[in-house]
């Protein structure tokens, strides 16, 4: 089997964890393929007895990579299915960071969940993601989303308006400091900070949440991801901006949005233990009370 490792720079004092993780897949005698930056990133902090096979792009991955690690938080793990995109390799995220809803195993868990994966005990928890239609191409090829599709204002501090659409249907004209589309995993993200829901994975819509908006009517809402959104943007600055994750283009108001569900779903590696409910439980410390 061969293992990719995308990751990102880290701490010094996860050193010694990373070095379990490199010294258990040697353990375990499967080949190994590293995001090219991040080997270089490695060398000089990691000892590897045998020189790995790099990769740098979609194309490196496809068909040549079993099991994604991605190694860091959940921005990196975003980045990871970047990376891998449709070509449905599991996922596992290791967690480098502080919260992680996504790379959700621990530093001290990295060796038992290599060993549940070995042993063949863990599931796949399926991703849905968005896409961005444009007849502009914006984002070209990465024209999707795990987490979800934000406009914003920029370089004003005047609110803009979102005039969104739920297919051909009119929803409201939104006076605010931008709008979120987001997805079930997005949900626990830029979402939820705005006061939008939490979405269980495998719930098969969206949420629409305003940030900042000008009417306290407004409130945010669940649609259905079988239907499209459709969205047009208009305020007193020339420029906005159009984010999908973690990638950013600027665009006028010459430029409709229409989000679609997207064509591929990801694969998440679920070990033995790990749950979604057991990660916001214990991320966001839910019902934490000393009576409990």
């Amino acid at each position: 089997m061969r293992i990719g490792i995308y990751g990102r720079s880290f701490d010094d004092s996860f050193i010694p964890n990373i070095q379990v993780l490199f010294n258990t897949i040697r353990l375990f005698g499967w080949e190994l393929s590293i995001y090219e930056p991040f080997m270089a990133y490695l060398q000089p902090r990691i000892s590897m007895e045998d020189d790995p096979q790099l990769f740098s792009k979609y194309k490196d991955v496809k068909g040549n990579v079993d099991i994604m690690l991605s190694v860091g938080g959940d921005g990196t793990f975003l980045e990871t299915v970047n990376v891998i995109r449709d070509s449905e390799i599991p996922v596992l995220g290791i967690n480098t960071g502080r919260l992680g809803f996504l790379a959700s195993t621990s530093k001290d868990n990295i060796k038992a969940a290599l060993q549940d994966i070995y042993d063949g005990r863990y599931r796949l928890q399926t991703r849905s993601l968005l896409t961005l239609v444009t007849d502009q191409g914006l984002f070209g090829e990465e024209n999707f989303a795990l987490n979800e599709l934000t406009v914003h204002k920029k370089e004003t501090s005047s609110m803009i308006t979102i005039h969104t659409y739920i297919g051909d249907l009119y929803l409201n004209s939104y006076w605010a400091d931008g709008l979120i589309v987001s997805t079930p995993t997005g949900s626990t993200a830029y979402s939820l900070s705005c006061g939008g829901p939490i979405m269980v994975p495998g719930a098969k819509d969206y949420v629409i949440t305003p940030i900042a908006p000008h009417n306290l009517n407004v409130r945010p809402i669940i649609v259905p991801d079988s239907r499209t959104i459709k969205l047009k943007i208009e305020g007193r600055g020339r420029d906005f901006l159009c984010s999908l994750d973690s990638r950013s283009v600027t665009i006028d108001s010459s430029i409709e949005l229409i989000v679609k569900k997207a064509s591929f779903q990801v694969n998440v590696i679920q070990t033995e233990g790990q749950n979604f409910l057991n990660t916001i439980r214990n991320k966001m410390m839910w019902g934490l009370d000393r009576r409990n």
